[in-house]
């Protein structure tokens, strides 16, 4: 069950990326990344309506109040890290943060894989930096050569460290109230923090949200559908393992790529990185 959850958190996500981007052309980052937060609330609300209000076990705030920093951080950080570096690079070095998200879940919430399920996490994150280092046409140590020098990728990196936590204390939000409600009130508590820094900073763009409301309605919809689905499996399994499978978003986008925007890729450059992240992610759902 956690798969499929994972694999339609993968696609949803797909889904919310395109929407976001045609938003970050057209306004800023703070905008994009504070509607992100700020409408999927009321679809969640719905489920949040139709499930009830669950029983608030000890400890729930504070850990939803942890998860809106540590949210608000990686976020914006991966936002500069766009804009500062090229995306062929960022990309390989952000999908990295799942060794990061291991070491964390370890610590903190004792989250141990299975020896299995360990080689499939680390095979199916090589598969993916392969894949988009082929499909960028760089070298395989590019994005780890420019690591200390480059602007963008600081921010990479404070973004990979900062989404480690913001995974873990999510969960813990779901696991002491639901998937519905922790979602919820994480968000909530997300777009009210970044909403003095986007009325700051952003207010010529923010008056001009009305405009593009369809946009922000499917970026919502999508986003909270992302949240709730990954959510209910981060309660089933380990979420290192459900961010390992996540990672089949790649493929979703390529696929659909090909078929929207007739976006031809060269497949004998990116089917190794292709099959290695396929094996890793067998190598997880065996292990479980």
């Amino acid at each position: 069950m956690w798969f499929l959850l994972a694999l339609s958190a993968a696609l949803f996500q797909v889904l919310r990326n395109m929407v976001m981007k045609q938003i970050g052309h057209a306004l800023d980052e703070y905008i994009n990344v504070w509607g992100r937060f700020t409408f999927l609330l009321p679809f969640t609300l719905l489920m949040v309506w139709g499930k009830g209000i669950p029983p608030l076990r000890p400890g729930f705030w504070t850990v939803c109040l942890l998860f809106a920093c540590f949210q608000i951080i990686s976020t914006l950080c991966l936002s500069k890290a766009f804009r500062f570096s090229d995306i062929s690079i960022v990309i390989p070095l952000w999908k990295l943060s799942i060794f990061v998200l291991m070491i964390f879940a370890y610590f903190t919430i004792h989250e141990t894989p299975s020896s299995l399920g360990m080689v499939g996490v680390v095979i199916s994150v090589i598969g993916v930096y392969a894949l988009n280092i082929q499909k960028s046409r760089i070298s395989f140590w590019a994005p780890l050569q420019v690591l200390f020098t480059d602007r963008g990728l600081r921010y990479t990196l404070l973004a990979a460290l900062f989404y480690a936590p913001s995974v873990i204390t999510i969960k813990q939000a779901i696991l002491l109230s639901d998937p519905y409600f922790g979602v919820f009130i994480g968000y909530l508590l997300a777009s009210l923090l970044l909403l003095p820094l986007v009325l700051s900073t952003s207010l010529s763009h923010f008056r001009r949200i009305p405009r593009f409301w369809k946009s922000f309605f499917g970026m919502g919809l999508f986003a909270s559908l992302t949240s709730v689905t990954q959510g209910i499996a981060y309660k089933l399994t380990l979420s290192s393992y459900v961010e390992a499978v996540k990672q089949v978003e790649i493929l979703f986008a390529l696929a659909i790529g090909y078929a929207v925007f007739q976006e031809r890729e060269r497949v004998g450059e990116i089917l190794p990185g292709c099959v290695m992240m396929l094996i890793g992610i067998v190598l997880i759902k065996l292990s479980t």
